[in-house]
């Protein structure tokens, strides 16, 4: 990722030639026929060109200083794949009585018919809203009568309260852009800094004067003019492995530094760490919540009645907060009223959960403290300047004698010193009562580990019978036991996952340690299979990779410019021993195979003999890092096709005399 960052100075380089806003319902031949291959041959969609305009105007709505954000485009459509483009989603936000709102809404399907353009006008009862969040408003609409070579066009108008963030243009989406464009009017008296993110440089960007473009209480305000613009942008293509698109995508972001008053002096809204830790500290859904030790003073003698040490008081109490308030799905930094609430209602969002935790770990004497984050869904934090509404988490760090435990108690299953995958995203800034705040690195605190044991017979019918025994350590046994309470039983997960395996039926179920998520969670599964193609009678076909085989490779671009993010290092190791009857000679097998990555990040081992009336095989899949940067993105990909094309192979099995 190419980041740069700069602070809007007022000095002007003036030029009389540029692009501008295009009118409506415009179509050409050239649009209908646009070829893809001049940009994409893969392309299901292209833009076509897009035009952004936003600017800082006295709303007519609310009389106040609003962003005027204006939104049009035009795509071409090439097939049904593509059609997704015409199902178009406008997020916007409201923070009590502080809402955007989207108006002006026009959207056309043009198609070439009968040697002329016929426009479809999207009817505005298409328009619909539905609440996603207690923050998040969206407005949907689709465009009617779509087909193959169908060029789609819309615009919108957004009105937002939001100044500081200003309104950021993403040149980079799902499809290729032909011409991307972004027009920025920012009143003199506002300075913001501005980055570039993402892999594609500016094709061009200028700027000019525009005189008097507002007024605030009758005062003349000018304005910087200022073009953004990216040719050929191509496609953003997720991955799996990724955190948040736009950490990596091609886009101009602002924020908000400070503001000259008219009528002398500043307000400066980009602070010091010193700033914002004062006003953390002091805030009364953060800090105050942190020392409401109060609140659990009674109760502690019975939570750490069995407690000897510190550590052992922190796991009980962790488990005793984890008990009494079920998270209510919301994150947040900030506790929704208090904790004492939460207590009391036994629900809170994540900030609710996490604060009573560190009250509470601050009641039995323990060093804790606050780290607020942001999670991977959310975005990497600027560490630039301190900006708060980047981070949208928090969780407790606690202190025993040399040694530091994140601790993120909204997740029941969740063991102690295991953060969930979410929370682990870049860095995270520690907020102390009495200390500076300091970064700290958000990491796995245990790999994902798997490890299944086969012991089994082939019965004499090509049937094998015996006992599968998987042990889940980490994020493995997380997701596992996530998904067992799922369901209403052990018993009936289990028989969905008999549904989901028709090869193999499972006979017997024995599952160990699912609510003692301290230990190794344990599946013993006794099962019976017939893995055996074309069998003979003295010749048996047997393909191995019967137990979570590597079915797909999950790296598929020629290029990709973003980390593979795993979240944590991983092992998984299969072990199978089947007891043969009589002698066999292996005259086919998968190819024995020890590879590696470079630098150590990882392994695939493989190895699969015939002894004493025995088949055995052994398979180790290893990745010991948790983060693999672009440049490793090709040995991963190669990778995994080898261990790919290895699991296609069969075991060939002659019967000796």
């Amino acid at each position: 990722m190419r980041k740069i960052s700069l602070l809007i100075i007022f000095s002007f380089s003036l030029f009389t030639t540029y692009a501008q806003n295009f009118n409506f319902g415009t179509i050409t031949l050239d649009d209908i026929d646009f070829d893809r291959n001049k940009i994409d041959s893969n392309a299901n969609a292209v833009v076509l060109k897009e035009f952004g305009t936003a600017s800082v105007q006295i709303s007519d709505r609310t009389g106040s200083t609003e962003l005027i954000f204006e939104y049009h485009v035009k795509i071409k459509i090439f097939n049904k794949e593509g059609y997704e483009q015409a199902n178009v989603v406008i997020p916007t936000y409201k923070d009590g009585t502080r809402e955007e709102l989207i108006s002006a809404i026009r959207a056309s399907t043009f198609n070439y018919e009968n040697g002329g353009f016929v426009e479809s006008v999207m009817d505005k009862k298409s328009i619909f809203t539905e609440n996603k969040s207690k923050y998040t408003v969206l407005t949907k609409f689709t465009l009617p009568n779509i087909k193959n070579g169908s060029v789609i066009e819309y615009s919108y108008r957004l009105e937002s309260p939001n100044l500081f963030n200003f309104k950021t243009w993403e040149f980079q989406s799902d499809i290729p852009k032909v011409y991307s464009e972004y027009l920025v009017y920012i009143p003199a008296i506002y300075n913001y800094n501005v980055s570039l993110r993402g892999f594609n440089k500016l094709s061009d960007t200028r700027s000019e004067l525009a005189k008097e473009c507002m007024r605030i209480n009758g005062t003349p305000i000018d304005c910087s003019k200022i073009w953004y613009i990216m040719k050929n942008v191509p496609a953003f293509v997720e991955e799996d492995y990724m955190t948040a698109a736009s950490n990596f995508k091609s886009a101009i972001h602002f924020e908000l530094s400070d503001q000259q008053m008219l009528y002398g002096g500043s307000q400066k809204y980009t602070k010091t760490w010193k700033d914002i830790d004062y006003e953390l500290t002091s805030e009364k859904s953060l800090g105050a919540q942190m020392k409401r030790k109060d609140l659990f003073k009674d109760a502690m003698p019975a939570i750490l009645k069995n407690s000897t040490d510190d550590l052992s008081k922190a796991k009980a109490i962790f488990e005793y907060i984890k008990k009494q308030i079920k998270w209510n799905n919301y994150l947040g930094k900030y506790s929704e009223d208090n904790i004492k609430k939460a207590l009391d209602l036994r629900s809170g969002n994540v900030a609710d959960i996490n604060l009573s935790l560190i009250s509470a770990l601050s009641a039995a004497n323990l060093d804790a403290e606050a780290v607020i984050l942001s999670t991977r869904e959310n975005g990497i934090v600027n560490k630039l300047f301190p900006v708060i509404s980047d981070f949208n988490y928090l969780i407790a760090k606690v202190n025993i004698n040399d040694k530091s435990y994140l601790l993120d108690a909204s997740e029941p299953l969740a063991p102690f010193g295991l953060l969930p995958l979410r929370c682990i995203n870049d860095q995270g800034r520690v907020i102390n009562l009495k200390k500076p705040s300091y970064w700290i690195d958000l990491v796995a605190g245990q790999k994902t580990s798997t490890s299944y044991i086969m012991e089994g017979k082939l019965e004499a019918n090509g049937k094998i019978k015996g006992t599968i025994t998987t042990h889940s350590t980490g994020y493995a046994a997380l997701n596992k036991r996530t998904e067992i309470k799922k369901y209403s039983s052990p018993d009936e997960y289990v028989e969905s996952l008999d549904e989901r395996l028709p090869k193999i039926q499972i006979l017997k179920q024995q599952i160990k340690n699912i609510d003692s998520i301290e230990n190794i969670l344990t599946e013993i599964y006794d099962v019976e299979f017939s893995p055996i193609a074309n069998a003979s009678n003295d010749d048996l076909f047997f393909n191995p990779f019967f137990i979570n085989p590597v079915s797909k490779n999950p790296f598929k671009l020629s290029m990709r410019t973003y980390p593979v993010d795993l979240g944590a290092a991983s092992d998984e190791r299969v072990i199978i021993n089947i007891v043969l009857p009589g002698k066999h000679e292996m005259t086919e097998k998968p190819k024995d195979l020890a590879i590696g990555l470079p630098n150590g990040g990882g392994r695939y081992m493989l190895k699969t003999l015939v002894e004493d009336n025995s088949l055995s095989f052994s398979q180790i899949l290893q990745f010991n890092k948790a983060i693999y940067q672009p440049d490793e993105y090709p040995y991963l990909k190669e990778f995994y096709s080898k261990i790919i094309q290895n699991q296609k192979a069969d075991v060939l099995l002659k019967k000796t005399k």
